[in-house]
């Protein structure tokens, strides 16, 4: 009788152990599943803030470029809305005037692209620095063979490299377009500089031209 009952408590002990097993095995998936959702809620939230931040960034310029905007503030709001809705669909990040210039200054390993054509701006003036390569105004849902060539070897192998792009002004969605097929492409650390060579021109800050 004793071995039995030694044997019964046994397998008790034995199921007990596993049910404790599922049990545990169940709760730490659960975790998982808890911080999984976690991450994912964070990484939309980060995402939503991104563009919040586009939204502010674009108001908190408006001043300074009221006279080109407009003074209705219908027509700055949609200009900060539909900047906003290009850096969600664009998927890079965008970085201020005085960012940039402190990271010029900080020698940061970079590539600066500007995106306006040769002739008629990068020749007179462009952020010091930069290479050009120019992109059209109308959203590229598509890029040729040829662009998307010139592009990957203007960027180079690098998918972390440190890529910022820029055209003229707010309005001006060349610098979108660069941006957004840089990302497209596989570049991990893609900026776009909304303010254009307009607006480092209004800082103060210097520029090149090509001889």
């Amino acid at each position: 009788m004793d071995q039995k009952k030694a044997g019964d408590d046994k397998q008790k002990h034995k199921a007990i152990m596993m049910i404790k097993g599922v049990f545990d095995f169940q709760r730490e998936s659960n975790l998982f599943n808890h911080k999984k959702k976690r991450r994912r809620k964070m990484k939309a939230k980060k995402s939503l803030v991104s563009v919040l931040m586009a939204v502010v960034f674009v108001l908190g310029l408006a001043g300074a470029a009221m006279a080109a905007w407009g003074t209705e503030e219908l027509d700055t709001e949609k200009i900060a809305v539909t900047f906003a809705a290009e850096v969600e669909r664009g998927g890079y990040k965008i970085v201020a005037t005085q960012e940039l210039k402190k990271w010029i200054d900080e020698k940061k390993l970079m590539l600066i692209v500007d995106t306006m054509p040769f002739e008629a701006s990068f020749k007179k003036q462009h952020v010091p620095g930069a290479v050009q390569m120019e992109f059209p105004i109308p959203e590229m849902t598509s890029i040729d063979d040829k662009t998307k060539d010139a592009l990957v070897k203007l960027l180079g192998p690098d998918k972390d490299r440190l890529v910022v792009f820029y055209c003229g002004f707010v309005k001006c969605t060349r610098s979108h377009n660069g941006a957004m097929w840089a990302v497209k492409l596989g570049y991990k650390n893609v900026y776009r500089y909304p303010a254009g060579i307009k607006g480092w021109d209004q800082a103060g800050y210097p520029v090149e031209k090509v001889k």
